[in-house]
């Protein structure tokens, strides 16, 4: 298992054997909950479009393992980027190759597959090489300019820049997950209830677009009102606003905020900050956060709890989550009437 480094933060780490990289993933959530994260770093070949071998990265906490590519089997009606299915110890997974995926067109065969664990799904990630892992603060994670996100389609949720120059950006595995697998879309969706109260305002806070999407659907199923951001610094900023207004005109933030929902992995503020911060602060009091997160492990709920989350939703399962926030908002509501 890789025990990580002494090294400076935002200095990448020392290179490790491939056999031994992340055995042990709850060894590394100490890092949740101080606004860190540690993301492994690889490649996936030259872009024919630039000339340029691009480097990415993913959060360590959703990797299980890395491994050389073993035989894959093709399955019909896939995806183009979808390469097939391997076994793993008796459990079917989907490997896509996410240079195909991303565009860069390369043909040759990939001989390493990380294999990753997130929404409750198990996926296999064709890529030429794996780095190191870089450890860094989530505050030097930057949201993505607006003409990479146009070139990337969306794909990439942050980005930050190494002392040797190169950037890394971060993948939006949710997207990957969704535009590769064959969930019945509409079907997650059905049977949504109403809330009573049409007086409601969520506000959410989530880097991928997909999930972004996916939770407007659900609150508009509910007939909530919401106000979404792409992190939880815009959150907080946005969050402050409210507070302010609150103030001025000698009301309660609980008054105009019914709720907060929150990721867990976001560029500049991570879920566990923003929670802290609302907790924190007395104009907050009475506003509950639910934690909605890919990373889904009992260790990732009981760090969400300890740093105040009311209650902790693993993504995404739109059925689930509309239950958990009607109960959270009645609860409020009865609280409240007390």
């Amino acid at each position: 298992m890789f025990q990580g480094s002494d090294e400076p933060e935002g200095q990448c780490l020392t290179e490790m054997p491939m056999s031994s990289l992340l055995k042990n993933i709850d060894a590394r959530t100490k890092l949740a909950g101080t606004n860190k994260l540690e993301i492994l770093l690889f490649t996936l070949g030259t872009d024919h479009r630039t000339g340029r071998r691009e480097t990415f990265g993913i959060n360590v906490f959703k990797v299980r393992e890395v491994m050389r590519t073993p035989p894959v089997t093709a399955a019909p009606e896939m995806p183009a980027s979808v390469e097939g299915m391997v076994s793993l110890r008796g459990v079917l997974v989907p490997v896509v190759d996410l240079a195909k995926y991303v565009g860069i067109g390369q043909e040759d065969r990939r001989e390493v597959m990380i294999v990753t664990e997130y929404n409750g799904h198990t996926q296999g990630f064709l890529v030429e090489a794996v780095d190191t892992i870089l450890r860094l603060d989530w505050a030097q994670m930057r949201v993505p300019p607006e003409m990479m996100t146009a070139n990337m389609g969306g794909l990439v949720t942050a980005v930050t820049e190494l002392p040797d120059g190169r950037l890394i950006m971060m993948l939006d595995v949710e997207k990957v997950l969704a535009e590769t697998t064959s969930i019945d879309d509409e079907f997650l969706f059905k049977g949504i209830e109403r809330l009573q109260d049409d007086d409601v305002t969520v506000f959410f806070a989530d880097d991928s677009s997909v999930a972004r999407r996916q939770i407007e659907r659900t609150l508009d199923a509910m007939g909530a009102n919401y106000v979404g951001s792409v992190n939880g610094r815009v959150a907080w900023n946005e969050l402050q606003k409210v507070a302010k207004t609150a103030e001025a005109t000698g009301r309660k933030v609980k008054d105009l905020v019914k709720l907060v929902l929150t990721d867990v992995e976001m560029p500049e503020m991570d879920g566990y900050i923003l929670t802290k911060m609302i907790k924190s602060d007395p104009r907050f009091e009475g506003v509950p956060v639910l934690m909605h997160s890919s990373l889904s492990g009992m260790s990732n709920q009981q760090l969400g709890l300890s740093v105040g989350v009311d209650e902790y939703v693993p993504k995404f399962e739109p059925q689930r989550l509309s239950d958990t926030l009607r109960r959270m908002l009645c609860k409020k509501d009865v609280d409240e009437a007390a």
